[in-house]
């Protein structure tokens, strides 16, 4: 069972380990303090289902489906009772390039579509290419529109949304 991911939906307590070690490692801590009671108070609302990756008893990745438009900005056209918007996309730089959030990804949209879903939406800031490039290759082709998002703190951001089939 070493070195064999585990993808799950967590726990509270998991959820709190992997919030409070963003906080630790972040330049912007305030945002993310913000951003912890907002996600445990979304998931104890059933509001989204977080997913983790946990290698060898380590949180190493996550990401988060959001099932409200009362908690997406700009939510036209991103969610709905068929479409699922997916955030949060982080992995541990250690265990970048490994594999194990494509493991995690896939993961998480068996267990949407096995919940209903149909679809799929996300967003990415124009400038991260990398980002935008590996989105393509997991079929998120379908260009929705462009926006800005507001940061906890004010700050604001020019955001690309799109979709993928399920």
């Amino acid at each position: 069972m070493e070195n064999e991911l585990i993808c799950k939906i967590p726990t509270i307590e998991e959820m709190n380990q992997k919030w409070d070690y963003e906080i630790k490692y972040s330049k912007d801590p305030e945002n993310w303090i913000v951003w912890k009671r907002e996600a445990l108070d979304n998931f104890q609302k059933d509001l989204t289902i977080p997913y983790y990756g946990i290698l060898n008893g380590q949180i190493i990745c996550e990401a988060t489906a959001m099932l409200s438009p009362t908690i997406v900005q700009n939510h036209e056209s991103l969610v709905d009772s068929n479409t699922a918007y997916l955030s949060a996309f982080r992995t541990i730089p250690d265990f970048q390039g490994k594999g194990y959030f494509s493991q995690l990804f896939k993961f998480m949209l068996e267990d949407l579509k096995r919940r209903g879903y149909t679809k799929v939406t996300l967003g990415v800031e124009p400038t991260e290419l990398k980002n935008k490039e590996i989105y393509a290759h997991y079929g998120f082709n379908e260009y929705i529109k462009t926006d800005y998002e507001v940061y906890p703190d004010g700050t604001k951001i020019e955001v690309e949304y799109y979709k993928k089939q399920l």
